[in-house]
C-alpha cells in the first residue's frame, strides 16, 4: 500500500515537475547554453563519493555491531533494527551506520541532477527515514515510531528507481526506462521477500533484510556511476577537437 501511494505521488510529481527546470536540459545543446546544461546534468565527484559510502557503511557497521553483540545473536534469523534496538550491546553503532548512510543517500539525491526530480525527491525521504529511524530505536514492546519510518524508507527506496527515469539519446544506461522499471521490480521482490519473513516468522528475516538492504544501498552508486561514464563519453569528442 505504501509502495503504491509513492508509485502515484512520483507519477503526479513527474506530470507537475516536467519541463520546469527540474529536470536538466539535453546536454547535446550548442554554445554556451549547451555548456550550461552539460554542467547542469553533471554528477560531482562528492555525490560518486555518499554514493559509494553508502553501502560500504551499512555492512561495515551491521557486521560490526554484530561482532559486538552476545554469542546467541544470529545474523540469519535477526533483524539489523535489533542491534540499534535498547538493550543491545554497542548499539551507538548500528545507530550512527543508520544515521550517516541515510544523511549520504540525501547527499546522493542532491547530486544526480541527470535523474527526474521525482526519483531524487524520493530517495532524498528514503534517506531522511533513515535518519528518523536510527533516531527512533526499537524498544520493548515495539516502537510505532520506528515501524513508520522504517516502513517509509524501504519503501521510498525500493520505489525511486521507477520515479527517476528520463528519456532521450543522451540518458545515461542507470536512468534508462527499462533499467529504472527493472531496477524497481527487483528491489520490490526483495522487500517483499524480507516482509514474508518477517509476517511469518521466517527463520532467514536477518538474511533477507540484509540482501534487500545491499541492493537498495547499491543501486544509487550503480546509477551514479552511469552518469559518471556518460560524462566522460560525452567530453571525449570535445577533448579530441581541442587536440
Amino acid at each position: 500500500m505504501v509502495i503504491a501511494l509513492i508509485s502515484v505521488l512520483a507519477s503526479a510529481l513527474r506530470g507537475r515537475f516536467s519541463g520546469d527546470g527540474l529536470h536538466p536540459p539535453d546536454p547535446a545543446g550548442s554554445g554556451s547554453a549547451g555548456r550550461s546544461a552539460s554542467r547542469a546534468g553533471r554528477v560531482p565527484w562528492w555525490g560518486v563519493v555518499a554514493a559509494a559510502a553508502s553501502p560500504v557503511l551499512l555492512v561495515a557497521g551491521w557486521t560490526a555491531a554484530a561482532e559486538l553483540q552476545p554469542r546467541s545473536y544470529d545474523v540469519l534469523t535477526t533483524t539489523v533494527s535489533a542491534l540499534a534496538a535498547e538493550g543491545s550491546a554497542d548499539r551507538w553503532v548500528m545507530t550512527l551506520t543508520f544515521a550517516v548512510a541515510g544523511a549520504c543517500e540525501v547527499i546522493t539525491g542532491l547530486a544526480l541532477r541527470p535523474a527526474a526530480a521525482p526519483g531524487r525527491l524520493i530517495l532524498m525521504a528514503g534517506g531522511v527515514a533513515g535518519v528518523l529511524v536510527a533516531a527512533n530505536p526499537q524498544h520493548a514492546g515495539g516502537s510505532l515510531a520506528h515501524a513508520v519510518w522504517a516502513v517509509a524508507g524501504l519503501s521510498a527506496l525500493t520505489a525511486w528507481p521507477d520515479a527517476a527515469w528520463r528519456r532521450g539519446p543522451t540518458v545515461p544506461w542507470g536512468l534508462r526506462p527499462a533499467v529504472s522499471v527493472s531496477a524497481a521490480a527487483i528491489l520490490l521482490g526483495l522487500l517483499a521477500w524480507f516482509c514474508a519473513e518477517l509476517v511469518a516468522g521466517g527463520g532467514q528475516v536477518g538474511l533477507a533484510e540484509r540482501v534487500m538492504g545491499v541492493a537498495q544501498a547499491s543501486w544509487p552508486l550503480a546509477v551514479t556511476l552511469s552518469c559518471r561514464l556518460s560524462q566522460s563519453r560525452a567530453r571525449m569528442p570535445t577533448a579530441g577537437l581541442a587536440g
